[in-house]
């Protein structure tokens, strides 16, 4: 079905911004072209925006799904929903007890996505030159978001070791500094990386899946590469579903490796700290069989649904109007008419 031009679609039209002689500027197109010279500071700002705002806005159901993915969890901590799970731990532990550990995911996720959103565009546009002569290439956009998820985990790892560490229940850390110090203390600088070969393994085909099904989406309901909030929002919704839904089982290991359980791993004689996600997998089974790799599913989708919707929506507005001041800027005041 096509979408009719409506009042929420704007549009670029670069014909309308005159050089200094009067004549259409160098970069003619949406805005999703760039001109060749353009800064990466675009796609860094829009990048570390959309970021914050995906990992804070949907911060307290990432909470519940950390502990809901817990292996052998507290009875006091067994959720069977996500509105449960919110509900039973602002009634017993306080009101901002969902938002524990939001501020060094703030912290890690404004670099993290301003690297992840400038190397994706870049490589995107670098493959799509060469495999498709500059045209939309589902490998290209496959390949620059799992180039694009190195970077951003080797940023982004640590900030989720410390922000788990502080969601579980019944956590011993005071705060921040004081999670980040006795974790540096105990298990050395190397714990914070402990998890990122699994975080790795899960978010590359996560990502990859999610750029695909994104621009396949974008191919659907905005052809012309417009700017459509509507059809950015739908396309972020569907692509985070179904990358969440996927690669729940990574999400799994990922977890035990970064909250380290030790009432779950004292269970079946393990000492000392899990590494590997070899490891994982297999402790992951033996505790809890097949199903244990679908843990907090429920919760993992609905957060991602409205994150990922959140930071497209955020990241495609913040690129067209800041695309949009820059070539006006290039283009100068309009000549005598």
């Amino acid at each position: 079905m096509e979408l009719r031009a409506d009042p929420v679609v704007a549009t670029l039209d670069m014909s309308e911004i005159k050089g200094k002689d009067g004549e259409p500027s160098e970069g003619d197109g949406d805005y999703e072209s760039l001109p060749a010279h353009a800064s990466l500071t675009i796609h860094m700002t829009a990048g570390a925006v959309a970021g914050i705002l995906e990992h804070t806005v949907m911060y307290p159901v990432d909470s519940v799904k950390t502990r809901m993915q817990s292996l052998q969890p507290d009875p006091k901590a067994q959720y069977s929903s996500v509105y449960e799970g919110l509900r039973r731990i602002i009634r017993t532990e306080g009101l901002l007890r969902p938002l524990r550990g939001l501020n060094i995911t703030m912290l890690g996720a404004g670099p993290a996505h301003a690297l992840y959103f400038a190397c994706y565009e870049h490589v995107k546009r670098t493959l799509s030159e060469v495999i498709q002569n500059g045209g939309n290439s589902h490998i290209a956009n496959g390949l620059a978001g799992c180039v694009a998820t190195v970077l951003h985990d080797a940023v982004m790892n640590p900030a989720e070791v410390v922000k788990q560490r502080m969601q579980m229940y019944n956590s011993p850390y005071r705060n921040l500094l004081d999670c980040v110090g006795t974790i540096q203390r105990t298990e050395g600088l190397t714990a914070f990386y402990r998890s990122y070969s699994t975080q790795l393994a899960m978010n590359i085909p996560f990502q990859a899946v999610h750029f695909m099904s994104y621009e396949l989406m974008q191919e659907r309901l905005n052809p012309h590469r417009q700017y459509h909030p509507g059809s950015h929002v739908l396309s972020g919704a569907a692509a985070g579903a179904v990358s969440a839904a996927i690669t729940t089982p990574l999400d799994v290991c990922k977890t035990l490796l970064n909250t380290q359980e030790n009432v779950a791993l004292s269970s079946i004689h393990i000492s000392g700290h899990l590494t590997g996600m070899a490891n994982a997998f297999r402790t992951v089974y033996r505790l809890g069989g097949a199903a244990a790799f679908f843990k907090g599913i429920q919760a993992r989708v609905i957060y991602q649904m409205p994150s990922t919707a959140i930071a497209w929506s955020v990241y495609e507005f913040f690129k067209y109007v800041l695309t949009k001041q820059q070539m006006e800027r290039e283009a100068g005041p309009a000549g005598p008419v």
